[in-house]
């Protein structure tokens, strides 16, 4: 289960609606099963994309006993490593184990000007970043930037919360082996997946392909009804917005595997296999097929009313008929 919670003007909603209904989703989600919250990060978006989420997973990990929650990806670019460092090793404090975190570049060029961030500098922060936690979890007073650095709380796991580097470029890719950190790519492309197993063998490193890397890439919104042509009459300009929006940020030659080419209309997501509405027949066999679904329930602003109608049908009429 994802979220980004982003309210666009046409949406029938608020930001206070959207968080409190995404934490009574998380509680359903555990009941039922789901292994692993997902959320993102950006800024300056005009539709309120999800700006903190350690803050959220924190709220998550609070109210849960089980999941996991994975921000991918945290923008560090964008943040003081060491506040970054203290975060996450106090939530780890709190949730010992069930944090991971996704270091990525960011892309935006306006997010790198509202923080005053040379947007040529993002590789080299990502790299700091992730040495900087490394040595901070370590618990003793070390060097930064010429200044005396202590972290404090020590993180509950004995390596801290789990990183990984992002990214969806050769760059990225050489970039985790050089560090021997494992690497989730934004993309499925079999060739970067391999550049980083080779590069990790060839510094001699044990590659720890993760997320797309390892996998092929799932639908990034399922939706279940009994009448889909009904529902995407529903949702369709929320998944659009999203669409479209999503599209709009791609500000490099290297394109996430998110994105729906050459959006035009609707027919264009529903075509895609990025935005899915299925009947719970539908979806069992998507299940079965693929060992599972994600889902993405407030997306593009939907009601939660909508998305709970979904979610408790993914429970009556699929659950029960799904491979364990």
């Amino acid at each position: 289960m994802r979220f980004d919670l982003r309210v666009p003007p046409f949406a029938d909603t608020t930001y206070a609606t959207q968080y409190q209904a995404a934490l009574e989703m998380v509680d359903w989600a555990e009941d039922i099963g789901v292994s692993n919250i997902t959320l993102s990060e950006h800024h300056g978006d005009p539709a309120g994309f999800m700006s903190a989420p350690l803050t959220v997973a924190a709220a998550v990990l609070a109210r849960t006993q089980r999941v996991t929650v994975t921000v991918s990806a945290a923008l560090v670019p964008l943040h003081d490593p060491v506040r970054l460092a203290e975060q996450m090793a106090t939530i780890d404090c709190m949730a010992p184990g069930r944090l991971s975190v996704v270091l990525g570049a960011g892309y935006r060029k306006v997010e790198f000007e509202m923080a005053g961030i040379d947007r040529a500098q993002r590789g080299k922060l990502v790299e700091e970043c992730y040495e900087v936690c490394r040595t901070a979890w370590k618990g003793e007073p070390f060097t930064w930037r010429g200044r005396t650095v202590l972290v404090t709380p020590a993180p509950s796991s004995p390596e801290g919360p789990h990183l990984a580097i992002g990214g969806k470029t050769e760059i990225a890719a050489r970039r985790a082996a050089r560090l021997n950190a494992p690497f989730s790519p934004a993309t499925a492309d079999r060739a970067l997946a391999e550049l980083y197993r080779s590069e990790c063998i060839r510094l001699g490193f044990e590659p720890r392909l993760e997320g797309m890397g390892e996998k092929p890439m799932l639908a990034g919104f399922v939706m279940i009804s009994e009448d889909p042509e009904a529902t995407w009459a529903q949702i369709s300009e929320s998944a659009f917005y999203d669409a479209e929006t999503y599209a709009s940020w791609q500000e490099d030659s290297a394109r996430s595997d998110w994105v729906v080419p050459q959006l035009q209309s609707v027919d264009d997501l529903r075509t895609s296999g990025r935005y899915l509405v299925v009947t719970p027949q539908q979806c069992i066999e998507q299940v079965n097929r693929d060992g599972g679904i994600t889902f993405h329930p407030l997306m593009g602003g939907i009601s939660p009313q909508l998305a709970w109608k979904s979610l408790h049908l993914f429970e009556s009429a699929v659950l029960p008929h799904v491979n364990s």
